[in-house]
């Protein structure tokens, strides 16, 4: 298909005009019921006109074709030539050898369950093959299991150090997840494993199993056939939670919380493909997003989870967002004239008011922050949660209203201090306010809403991709540092640097390999 450059297209334009002239809200809600969650754009410039506009912008970029052929398997990953077909994994009907290997997956759990096998479990694997499992796992496992889990992606050997210390090699199980398997990481960190069973005495192939799409270089690694579980190449790594990936997960918090996953991400698809784009949530949110950043210029999203188990929430988001966004040529290959994909970072309330919300009240820049909150707790201090919520609420009120100088000076004449105490005093205490934010509201931490909510990011994601031109599902960055580091290795190992590199970093390999 002819995709045109966004900055020619006048819905762009148009769009542009709108929302320079939107201000934000001061008043009124404007709230999005979805599967498993509320999502609360109030925080976010909107108008009818703006709304209208980035409808007729989603329908310049064919949005409910794009849509549809996402959902049906077909190659929108346009520069690796296949399908981003992740969905697939959580439909209920899904394609042929989903379902199987499933059950193959749900078999090895309640086997081990039955048996009472493997009270440790080392997750070998890094990024996409890592972060959703320390997700689920710190979510849903968070009061503690019967089986540890420790997670080893770094390829540090301080990392596989610390995560084979002090068990039990003959209760060890090891899981290796590499789609390709060949991630230099994963595969170094599994060989020093498989050191470490041997060395116990222990036939490594009885203590490991791997996930991959390759399963043929899983075997010739010394991985049995019936413990090798697909994973498939229409599945990107940031994507594959939803797959034999988080075997793991079920090992440790249970098979049910997978199917709770899904169930809840199936229903959010379910919303993306069918709602109005109106009261469409991760259409809305990324109609904000594209705002945010390429008109308004923010460099940057905060996620603010106010809810401790939702610590990896950041990492987790800030992989899928990044890693699909960070592109600055469309399909076409050309500049996409705009800012895109904004660094993603943040850190769970309420440590992040006493660590970095002094910036993003205050500061010259700021933010656009996603608070997200559960209604109900699931521990028994409901004072505890009371000040949660009341802390979520308050930061997030103080960003939107902020404070005008006159009433900094009216507080501080309030608390006793003279009119030149407070006319130098006032100033300090201003906050610009009319920062953009949403906040998602969560019943309760369940699998089914935090699957919803992954999946709500996930098409917020390829929404935002599709409206800047750009592929959300390939990473030739990441690849071009992997080739890199190869030929580096060989040169710190001995062999002659190449007058390819800079002049520092040849410098720095002669330096190192003394």
């Amino acid at each position: 298909m002819t995709f045109p450059a966004l900055t020619d297209l006048p819905e762009w334009k148009r769009f542009v005009l709108v929302a320079q002239a939107c201000a934000p809200r001061e008043d009124g809600l404007d709230l999005i019921e979805a599967p498993g969650l509320t999502l609360d754009s109030s925080g976010q410039r909107h108008s009818a006109e703006l709304l209208a506009a980035g409808e007729a912008l989603l329908a310049a970029r064919q949005f409910s074709t794009q849509r549809a052929r996402l959902f049906a398997g077909e190659p929108v990953n346009t520069t690796e030539h296949r399908a981003a077909w992740h969905t697939a994994l959580r439909a209920l009907r899904s394609p042929e050898g989903v379902l199987s290997e499933r059950e193959r997956m749900d078999a090895f759990v309640r086997k081990a369950d039955a048996e009472r096998r493997w009270r440790h479990i080392v997750h070998i694997g890094i990024g996409g093959s890592d972060w959703g499992v320390r997700l689920a796992v710190s979510a849903f496992g968070y009061a503690g299991t019967w089986r540890e889990v420790r997670s080893v992606a770094n390829i540090d050997g301080h990392a596989i150090e610390g995560g084979l210390a002090g068990l039990d090699p003959r209760h060890t199980l090891v899981v290796l997840v590499s789609k390709s398997f060949t991630t230099a990481e994963t595969l170094q960190n599994g060989a020093r494993a498989r050191e470490w069973l041997q060395a116990a005495g222990l036939d490594p192939a009885a203590h490991m199993v791997a996930v991959t799409a390759k399963p043929e270089r899983a075997r010739a690694w010394g991985i049995p056939d019936e413990q090798i579980f697909h994973l498939w190449d229409w599945v990107g790594g940031r994507f594959s939670v939803w797959s034999a990936v988080s075997l793991t997960t079920a090992l440790s918090v249970g098979a049910d919380v997978l199917a709770g996953l899904r169930m809840g991400a199936a229903a959010m698809d379910e919303h993306f493909l069918h709602a109005p784009l109106s009261v469409n949530a991760p259409v809305r949110m990324a109609l904000a997003g594209v705002v945010n950043r390429s008109i308004l210029g923010h460099g940057s999203l905060n996620i603010a989870p106010y809810d401790s188990r939702l610590a990896n929430l950041v990492p987790y988001v800030q992989q899928l967002d990044m890693e699909s966004l960070g592109k600055s040529v469309d399909l076409a290959g050309r500049p996409v004239g705009v800012p895109t994909g904004p660094a993603v970072w943040g850190m769970p309330g309420t440590d992040a008011q006493h660590t970095f919300f002094q910036w993003m009240h205050q500061g010259s820049d700021g933010a656009p922050v996603d608070f997200i909150v559960c209604r109900q707790a699931d521990h028994h201090w409901p004072t505890h949660h009371r000040q949660l919520l009341a802390n979520c609420l308050a930061q997030r009120e103080a960003l939107m209203r902020g404070k005008t100088l006159d009433q900094a000076r009216a507080e501080c004449l309030a608390e006793g201090l003279d009119a030149a105490q407070a006319d130098a005093l006032a100033p300090h205490r201003v906050h610009p306010g009319g920062r953009a934010n949403h906040l998602v509201v969560l019943p309760r931490l369940s699998p089914y809403s935090l699957g919803a909510l992954l999946a709500l990011y996930e098409h917020r994601v390829f929404t935002q991709g599709l409206i800047w031109g750009i592929d959300p599902f390939d990473q030739w960055g990441v690849e071009y540092g992997k080739v890199l580091a190869r030929d580096i290795v060989g040169e710190l190992q001995g062999d002659t640097a190449q007058p390819v590199h800079d002049v520092s970093t040849r410098h720095w390999i002669t330096e190192l390999k003394r």
